[in-house]
This record gives structure tokens, C-alpha cells and sequence, in this order.
């Protein structure tokens, strides 16, 4: 075997050097895909759902008012599943997607100081899901305020109104925020007629056409006041919606000159009959009238407005085919003990007698809403604030009783 130089074996040792360094990347660097296989391996991490969910109101949001719908949306994706429930009743409130299961809103309202869960889930386009949860309150109110109306739409279901009857709602308490309320309350005839609101006091809000309603007209009411804040600590307590039907036109027209009060029907007369107005030391109130309340026997008490026994214009009496004019103690009547004064005289305390036929008939064929109109009686106009003194004011007097300018 030749003997290696010096020189020989340092080459010999530089090649022997680069075949290990070969082998070293070889080993490391083995397999077809060119992974890494000899070490450990670094955990995948999978993409979070792309669809993202929101919640309005806001999760734990507090005095939340409970007429304001609860809303869920889905962004880049859609919902799947949306649950909210009181939690003190594990009562479902109900709701609805829209069609393309972007969105959920409560389709009911929520009830005043409650507390509700809301879950909601969806999904994106590569299938992947998402979740998210919420919890509200809504404000508790120190009072709730209902919107009683006048007339009782069950009292006139089947007989319509006439075509003076104003539209009454009564609040159960005082109300600050008018303007706010009034904004709530709508009346909306067909055939369209202008009308507008009067505020008699801080309880009671009258609605009445610019002329009388049109027979045959219907009147849808409404009044969204759920939710709504009245001041003072006071809330509306529930939402109404009433239709009214307004039936022929009813006019008498009651003369203090002739004694004499003339009835229409749609504008035609149709009887004439003679009346006895009040005396002049209570003479019956000048203007529209418009007829609240009907019976056929009723004791009248003029303690019921202020005039008590002891006082010299004090009476009780048992009266038959009565029909109330005015809170002032007004009524068209039936009245046998002034049957030789009807038709030339004015003797009564303030109402509108008549003798027994007449008022039979008169009874018989006007009802809530018609309209008795005195003249010449000698009294003032009946106030704004006597029930139904509506009347009294001009269109434009009346336009100033709004709250909303």
C-alpha cells in the first residue's frame, strides 16, 4: 500500500469531513415531502368563526325601557338559534328572524322591572359557529299610568257615537310630559276629517274634528303609550287600540226665544216639539251640548253640583227618559209638572223638559255623542271643562289646547 504524504492525508481528511457533514444533512432533511420528521411537532391552530353576533341592548344594561324591542344581529354569517327569557318566570319572549337570518327582534314587549337572558347562536359560511349571551333589566316604574277612554268603546260597540262625541282618554295619574304623551295618541277617521287634541287638565286629553264628524265615519284610536315616560316618576301602562263608528246625524236645536226645539236627522227636520228652558235664575248653559249618559229613570240631586239641602234652589227628584247635557246638572227629560210652561215658558232648574211623549220619542232616538244645541236661553256657553264643553271653543281656540307646538 503506497505510503501517504503529508499532504495526502490532509486532503483525505477534509473529504472524510464533508461525506459526515452530508450524512448529518441527509438524515435531517429525508423524505419526499421535505417536512420536518425527526422533531417534535407544533399544535395546528384552527381560525375562529368568521360570523360575529351583537346583542342591543348591550349585555347588563339596566333601566332598559321595556317597549324597546331586543335585537340580534349576525355579521358574516347567519343566526341559528336566538332564545330570550325572563328569568323570574322562565317565561320565552317571543321574536322572529328577518328572511335572511341576519336579524332577531322580540316581536312582544318586555314587562317593566324584569330582568331577561338572551342567547344567541349562528354560523358562518365554512360552517363554523359562533355564541354569544347577554342580560338586561327594565326599569321598574314608581307609577303606571292607564289610558281610560271616553266613551267605553263596549258601551257604543253596537250603537256608534254621534257626530259630536269627542274622543276622551283619562289617565289614571297626572301627566307632565304632555307633549310626549300627546305625540303617542292618534285618531284617524275615514272619511278624512281635520281634527286636533285639547288637554282639559293634567288627566284628561279631548280629540274633536275642526266641524262635526260625518255620519257613517269610522275612527280608529290609538294610543302607544307603553313605555312611555310621564313625568314625575310615571309610566304609560299599556297601549289601546279601539275603533268607534259614528251613525246618523242627530241635531236638536233648542230656541229659549220660541220655546221650541227643532229636530234633525242628516240635516233634515224631522219633528218639532215644545220645551221648557231653565228659569232665569238657572238658566240652561248656551251652545253645543253633546248627550254622555242615558236612562230611563234617574233620580236627580242638585247637591250633585253643589246645590245642597238648605239652599233655596236645592232639589231631588225621581225623573223618567233622561239624557245628560252637561255635568252641570243639565239633562233633556221628561217633566209633568211643567207640561203647561213647555212651549212658552223657561222654568226649569236648567234642563230641557218635556212632556211625556216627547220625551219618550227623544230618548228613544238619540243617544251618546248627538248633539243639543240651545240658543237664546239667557245663560253663559257651557265651559270646555264641563265633560263634553268641547264644543264651546272655536277651531282655533281649540288648536291652542294642544301640547304639541
Amino acid at each position: 500500500m503506497p505510503r501517504l504524504t503529508s499532504r495526502d492525508r490532509g486532503r483525505f481528511g477534509t473529504i472524510t469531513a464533508l461525506l459526515v457533514a452530508a450524512l448529518a444533512l441527509s438524515a435531517c432533511t429525508s423524505g419526499g415531502s421535505g417536512g420536518n420528521t425527526g422533531g417534535p411537532q407544533s399544535p395546528s391552530v384552527e381560525a375562529p368563526a368568521a360570523v360575529s353576533l351583537s346583542i342591543t341592548p348591550a349585555a347588563d344594561a339596566k333601566d332598559v325601557n321595556p317597549a324597546a324591542p331586543i335585537v340580534v344581529k349576525a355579521d358574516k354569517g347567519t343566526l341559528t338559534d336566538v332564545t330570550v327569557t325572563n328569568t323570574a318566570k322562565n317565561k320565552p319572549v317571543a321574536g322572529s328572524f328577518s328572511a335572511d337570518k341576519t336579524t332577531w327582534t322580540t316581536s312582544e314587549p318586555l314587562g317593566y322591572g324584569s330582568t331577561y337572558s338572551i342567547t344567541a347562536k349562528g354560523v358562518d359560511n365554512a360552517g363554523k359557529t359562533a355564541e354569544q349571551q347577554g342580560k338586561i333589566t327594565t326599569l321598574n316604574p314608581a307609577k303606571q299610568a292607564n289610558p281610560n277612554m271616553i266613551p267605553a268603546p263596549n258601551s257604543v260597540a253596537q250603537t256608534g257615537v254621534g257626530v259630536g262625541q269627542p274622543i276622551v282618554f283619562q289617565f289614571t295619574y297626572p301627566v307632565k310630559n304632555k307633549a310626549a304623551v300627546e305625540k303617542q295618541l292618534s285618531v284617524v277617521s275615514n272619511p278624512p276629517q281635520q281634527g286636533g287634541w285639547y288637554w282639559i287638565d293634567d288627566k284628561n286629553v279631548h280629540y274633536r274634528p275642526k266641524e262635526y264628524w260625518q255620519p257613517g265615519t269610522t275612527l280608529k284610536v290609538t294610543a302607544k303609550v307603553y313605555g312611555v315616560d310621564f313625568g314625575n316618576g310615571v309610566y304609560g301602562a299599556e297601549d289601546r287600540n279601539e275603533t268607534y263608528k259614528v251613525h246618523d246625524s242627530w241635531i236638536a236645536k233648542a230656541d229659549g226665544n220660541t220655546d221650541q226645539m227643532q229636530i234633525f236627522r242628516n240635516g233634515q227636520m224631522v219633528k218639532s216639539m215644545p220645551i221648557s228652558l231653565g228659569k232665569d235664575s238657572t238658566p240652561t248653559h248656551v251652545g253645543p251640548h253633546v248627550i254622555s249618559f242615558k236612562a230611563q229613570n234617574y233620580t236627580m240631586d242638585s247637591c250633585s253640583y253643589g246645590v245642597c239641602q238648605g239652599d233655596p234652589n236645592w232639589y231631588r227628584s225621581e225623573e223618567h227618559w233622561t239624557a245628560r247635557i252637561s255635568n252641570d246638572g243639565e239633562f233633556v227629560h221628561e217633566n209633568p209638572n211643567s207640561v203647561g210652561a213647555q212651549g212658552s215658558s223657561n222654568v226649569s232648574h236648567g234642563c230641557i223638559n218635556l212632556n211625556a211623549e216627547n220625551a219618550t220619542w227623544f230618548y228613544n232616538n238619540f243617544g251618546l255623542g248627538d248633539v243639543v244645541e240651545v240658543t237664546n236661553s239667557g245663560g253663559p256657553p257651557l265651559p270646555v271643562y264641563d265633560l263634553y264643553g268641547d264644543w264651546s271653543l272655536s277651531w282655533a281656540q281649540w288648536q291652542q289646547g294642544s301640547a304639541v307646538k
